[in-house]
């Protein structure tokens, strides 16, 4: 009987456009689903989560543990289809359950369905809930998810925004406001950054916010370290670059830059501080530059290292391909006057077609052709030079 009812349950779960209603009183109503006594008998926690939900057998294992108390399908039922009503998939709402085996326990009645009546009364969409019901976690089941939201959604300027930074790091559901939230927020104003600057800084480093604010204190400390000071318009992205980064592997990464670019101290300090992402990234992206821009270009060193903004383009999508353009069109004698080449790397893709692929038409007919080619990272015959 138990395998039977998770069969149709397992059925409702795979179409859920049958349960896709606007009203939280209707999703109430479709959660409302009463179960024999003789089937309360008999339930298996992990024969559901795997025959219901959609679990793996591992992953059954370890939620049963959480769940042992069940004597009774019947509330894990009315969850199922609650969630199955907001729109989640079956493969969502075994995430979901997965994430927080606990879900199951939640009252539709008197939490689930009055939180998405909050949430949707803070603008939040359809399908932003089921989202939210998908990588929450824990705090979904708890009232509080609406007043935390509440403070949110004006920091992260949108649903969409926030629930990019919830992907990385649930702890923004978690952590407590008052004594960890508030203060870094707080901190990152006084270092000069708008609501704007922070949620983008915190969409990519969501945990600045969670973090002790000590920690975030030194943060500071160390972005101000590299020759930025709070208020320029690079402090963000200098919080960004050492962000729960040690000093050892700042340091290592300043020596890194040294060497293979080839650059003094000084030309090193002033390459951070004007671009500080590139503490970010990869050894081996940093040496593929090196290579190209050294060996292959032959670029200064003291040139690369007051343009640093060029370490932070794409190699495939844009360095190497527009290179190849200019080289192509100097020894074809189609340049004309030298251009500078870090200028032209700056160009939006619009203009530089318009200035150095569509002149040329005429004198190179399968330019825009190879040009598109070497932007995939391939490299056209036309452009191989030998």
């Amino acid at each position: 009987m138990l395998r039977l009812r998770s069969c149709i349950v397992s059925h409702l779960l795979s179409t859920p456009a049958a349960f896709r209603v606007t009203s939280p009183h209707r999703l109430l109503s479709a959660a409302a689903a009463p179960i024999s006594p003789s089937q309360s008998q008999r339930f298996a926690v992990e024969e559901y989560l795997v025959d219901a939900c959609g679990l793996t057998r591992a992953q059954a294992l370890k939620a049963s543990t959480k769940l042992s108390h069940l004597k009774s399908p019947a509330n894990p039922d009315a969850v199922l289809a609650f969630l199955a009503g907001l729109g989640l998939s079956g493969a969502d709402i075994a995430a979901a359950v997965a994430k927080d085996p606990r879900l199951l326990c939640a009252r539709v009645d008197r939490t689930l369905a009055s939180n998405v009546v909050g949430l949707t009364g803070l603008g939040l969409s359809g399908s932003d809930v089921a989202l939210l019901a998908t990588i929450a976690g824990e705090p979904f089941r708890f009232k509080s998810v609406v007043p935390k939201l509440q403070y949110y959604l004006p920091l992260f300027g949108s649903s969409e925004n926030f629930l990019r930074a919830l992907r990385k790091s649930s702890h923004l559901l978690t952590s407590n406001r008052d004594r960890i939230v508030e203060p870094n927020v707080a901190l990152l104003r006084e270092c000069g950054l708008a609501a704007c600057d922070i949620a983008k800084l915190c969409m990519v480093v969501p945990r600045i916010l969670t973090a002790n604010p000590e920690l975030v204190r030194e943060m500071v400390a160390c972005a101000e370290a590299l020759g930025v000071p709070r208020g320029s318009g690079m402090f963000r992205q200098a919080l960004q670059a050492v962000s729960f980064k040690s000093e050892e592997k700042i340091a290592a990464k300043a020596k890194f830059l040294k060497k293979i670019f080839k650059w003094s101290d000084a030309e090193v300090s002033h390459a951070v501080c004007k671009a500080p992402i590139v503490l970010r990234k990869s050894n081996s992206s940093l040496q593929q530059r090196s290579e190209f821009f050294l060996s292959e270009m032959g670029l200064e060193p003291a040139y690369i290292a007051h343009r640093p903004a060029l370490l932070s383009y794409s190699m495939e999508g844009r360095l190497r391909p527009r290179y190849y353009v200019i080289k192509f069109l100097k020894a074809n004698g189609l340049l004309g006057q030298y251009r500078d080449y870090y200028n032209i790397v700056m160009l939006s893709d619009k203009v530089f077609m318009e200035r150095f692929i569509r002149p040329h038409k005429k004198a190179a007919p399968r330019l825009a052709k190879d040009y598109a080619t070497a932007c995939k990272g391939e490299v056209p015959a036309n452009f191989r030079f030998t």
